[in-house]
């Protein structure tokens, strides 16, 4: 703790999660939301991030599944999201998430799903623009359309990173390769509506030398300020 109080001293951090399955059946771990707040608070934490998805059942499945687009589960996720925005006491950002099979009875759309779920909650979106484009080139959707279509003005988070393309063509969210130009596109039209906002590029392995992710990042700065000047023009 000492060692991590050196960072967070210094720079802004924010909380993401993987295992707190807003989607899923089971009751959600209280304790570990109350942990969670102690150690946002010890360390001056101010956002906490949590997928929209599920991975629990008899137990954590180390997997982010994908929800039903119905009005049933609107409802369902909404209302655990809130309750999981009361014991952290602040509003969470709710991450879009890669999938690999949809399931079925779908109701409505993905973003409008996403767009109901932000709003009935009242949380904020954390939004992921590599899924989008892994979603969109594996099931046969325009990544722009659904990214208009998103409830932007919610955006407090973004990641960016790259992915896998099997043989076959179906692509894979692996944050183990370089972003790609039609992702660095679809976060330079984000930042169109969206504004500059906190944005992580995500590295999990087959790490490049550091000048390479350095010039990745650097490539944020430059949408960031291209946005920021934009903006400015606009306004």
């Amino acid at each position: 703790a000492r060692q991590l109080h050196a960072f967070t001293e210094r720079y802004p951090f924010v909380c993401h999660g993987l295992s707190l399955s807003l989607g899923g059946m089971l009751p959600l771990d209280i304790a570990l939301l109350q942990q969670t707040r102690a150690f946002m608070s010890e360390h001056g934490i101010d956002l906490y991030t949590e997928h929209l998805s599920w991975s629990n059942d008899a137990g954590q499945l180390y997997d982010l599944l994908p929800l039903p687009c119905t009005s049933e589960a609107v409802r369902w996720t909404a209302a655990r999201i809130r309750q999981a925005q009361d014991v952290l006491g602040r509003r969470i950002g709710i991450e879009n998430a890669s999938y690999y099979v949809a399931p079925p009875g779908a109701e409505m759309g993905e973003a409008e799903f996403i767009r109901a779920v932000v709003e009935e909650a009242d949380c904020l979106l954390h939004l992921d623009v590599n899924n989008i484009l892994v979603n969109a080139r594996n099931f046969g959707f325009d990544p722009f359309r659904f990214l208009h279509d998103l409830p932007l003005e919610r955006t407090c988070y973004i990641h960016v990173a790259g992915h896998y393309t099997e043989p076959d063509g179906l692509l894979i969210d692996t944050h183990g390769a370089e972003v790609i130009d039609d992702v660095w596109a679809l976060l330079e039209a984000a930042y169109r509506r969206t504004g500059v906002v906190p944005t992580c590029l995500e590295r999990d392995f087959h790490f490049p030398p550091l000048a390479e992710l350095g010039a990745e990042v650097a490539q944020i700065a430059r949408l960031q300020a291209r946005a920021g000047t934009l903006l400015a023009v606009t306004a």
